[in-house]
């Protein structure tokens, strides 16, 4: 480690955390009503429809912000504590998640990055890193894997069937469970890299991955 200050960003995960599941339950509120309009066509569907999916784009905005200013720290700290593991830059950090196509597996790889930098000492047990990449692994899987499917809904069903509904805001669900779980793990071994682990706990129900 060198000699920079390196400051977990806790403040930063709590947010992004909180965001991203009021995300994945507000993405999950405007499917219904929007199948629910598609079904039923009326002027109040229409209104609740057009009122949950305002509220469902300003939550997924500030979810994507606070993720991305919390990922952004995160690769910044990433570099202090084990230098020249994480390719690119802080800003690259960010844009990487913001280019279209490129963005559908590009990122991965610079979270698992950012993870295996984050490591106490830039060191890394080969049983955690499995686990690590297994969560990455799966937390992309599921977040592309729901991309895919409400396409599918919205172009092949006209966003009326239930089973991909179901299956794609699952998929969202699953994928924003992990992303929580992801956010944790990697400011908690930034904080053990610092030497401030243990300062701030995981709040109750929260599950801690160290």
């Amino acid at each position: 480690m060198t000699g920079s200050p390196v400051r977990a960003p806790w403040a930063l995960a709590r947010c992004a955390q909180i965001a991203v599941s009021a995300a994945a339950v507000a993405g999950l509120a405007r499917a219904l009503e929007v199948r629910a309009r598609l079904l039923h066509p009326s002027a109040a569907a229409a209104a609740g429809s057009g009122r949950v999916s305002v509220i469902y784009v300003n939550v997924m905005t500030v979810a994507v912000v606070l993720f991305l200013l919390w990922f952004a720290r995160c690769r910044r700290n990433a570099e202090l504590l084990s230098p020249g593991r994480v390719p690119g830059s802080t800003a690259w950090a960010v844009l990487v998640w913001l280019i279209p196509v490129f963005n559908l597996w590009a990122p991965h790889g610079l979270v698992r990055a950012v993870d295996r930098a984050s490591a106490p000492d830039g060191t890394d047990d080969g049983a955690d890193a499995r686990r690590a990449d297994l969560l990455v692994n799966v937390w992309w899987a599921a977040w592309v894997g729901r991309a895919v499917l409400a396409l599918a809904a919205a172009n092949l069903a006209g966003g009326t069937s239930l089973p991909l509904l179901v299956a794609s805001e699952s998929l969202d669900l699953l994928a924003a469970a992990l992303a929580v779980v992801l956010i944790q793990r990697i400011t908690v071994r930034q904080a053990a890299g610092s030497g401030a682990g243990g300062q701030v706990p995981a709040p109750a129900g929260l599950p801690h991955v160290s």
